[in-house]
């Protein structure tokens, strides 16, 4: 067996994000000119109100029909979405590293993991802090259920196109019944009723309900919104020069590479807890 000291150096194995996360194509994502916006935005809900039926008064009615009918109004909501800043930091000895090495370590690190980080702070401040639950008093339900129970909300909420939000952990289970389907084009997996399906890594290092709490084991939780729309700024490396990275008393070397998003969805978030293991 060779030893240590006889080993050759080579390139690091490159890695790829997974192709269906929240960066891939369920989103709208906009790198920003403006960069006030990655400070959070606010807009103008739309879509969000409901439309009525309107039954004529006058078609069916007797002689004297009561008080009048009226037509419902309204009043648009103000809807907001708050920044994630995401980053990754490279640390080694000033022996044997270059600052243009660990540079190059961290934004390849920030590259690979930044859409897991969006997933986890998208999931953790948004999702989870927002929900309605529909999970029955009996507890979680199978996976073809669940999303069932997840598109009725958001059609009765919304009626538009939305997203579906999926732990990796519990992707595999799509499969079943044909929960989703991919897209012989290559585009991202659907639903039946044509809702886009994101399956993250970050929301299965999450995997929390409503509230934050954690899912029992053999359960996950899933979630579905209105459209997502991605804000995201420049990679920004710090220091952007050798000289300040160094630390002469500890003789040690650090660069940070960090990323903000803002991460909007519309109208109404709703849960459901789900089984991953067969009863």
């Amino acid at each position: 067996m060779a030893s240590a000291g006889m080993r050759r150096r080579v390139e690091a194995i490159p890695g790829r994000p997974l192709p269906y996360g929240i960066l891939g194509g369920c989103t709208e994502v906009i790198d920003v000119e403006d960069e006030h916006e990655l400070l959070g935005v606010e807009w103008m809900a739309l879509g969000c109100c409901p439309v009525e039926v309107w039954n004529d008064p006058c078609v069916g009615a007797d002689e004297s029909p009561g008080a009048p009918a009226k037509k419902q109004f309204c009043r648009p909501t103000i809807e907001h979405a708050d920044p994630i800043t995401v980053y990754a930091g490279a640390e080694c000895g000033t022996m044997g590293w270059s600052y243009a090495e660990a540079r190059q370590h961290a934004e390849a690190s920030l590259d690979l993991g930044q859409q897991e980080a969006v997933e986890l702070g998208f999931w953790t401040n948004h999702l989870a802090a927002t929900a309605t639950d529909l999970t029955p008093a009996e507890g979680p339900v199978d996976i073809a259920q669940g999303v069932a129970a997840l598109e009725g909300c958001l059609a009765e909420q919304y009626g538009g196109v939305g997203v579906l939000h999926v732990p990796a952990g519990a992707a595999a289970l799509l499969g079943c019944c044909n929960v989703v389907q991919r897209d012989p084009g290559g585009g991202p997996p659907t639903t039946l009723a044509g809702n886009c399906a994101v399956i993250g890594a970050g929301y299965s290092t999450a995997n929390t309900g409503p509230g934050g709490i954690p899912a029992d084991p053999g359960t996950a939780w899933l979630y579905i919104t209105g459209p997502v729309v991605v804000r995201r700024g420049p990679a920004m490396t710090v220091p952007d020069r050798p000289g300040p990275s160094i630390n002469y008393r500890t003789n040690t070397q650090r660069v940070l590479v960090e990323r903000t998003y803002v991460v909007a969805t519309t109208c109404t978030v709703c849960a459901v807890a789900v089984t991953t293991c067969p009863s």
